[in-house]
């Protein structure tokens, strides 16, 4: 995985890709599928799903301002989910076409 150095500002439509990983009450609430929602909502592309820890983990494609939509929303959830922490890494774009829902690994 190739991290990107945030020190330097990217244009505000340059693709870029984030990995998150989600944790508090985030399995059982909807949180997969309202992630689904916004990311069809922001033109997104990437992937989410459930890990054995609890933790909810998901990939967003796009352009910045989506993802950072995105990465805000996440931060709130749905409104079952309670929040405590996200980790954001930002990474090299897969170049992903949709958005899906995985199983949980």
């Amino acid at each position: 995985m190739t991290q990107l150095s945030m020190t330097q500002p990217l244009p505000l439509h340059q693709p870029i890709a984030a990995h998150v990983f989600v944790s508090g009450k985030v399995q059982g609430v909807g949180y997969r599928a309202s992630t689904w929602d916004m990311a069809q909502l922001l033109k997104l592309n990437g992937w989410v799903r459930n890990l054995r820890d609890g933790r909810v983990e998901a990939v967003f494609e796009g352009e910045r301002t989506q993802v950072e939509e995105i990465i805000r929303w996440c931060h709130q959830g749905p409104p079952t989910a309670v929040v405590d922490q996200v980790a954001v890494e930002y990474q090299t774009s897969e170049g992903l076409r949709s958005f899906d829902v995985r199983r949980s690994q």
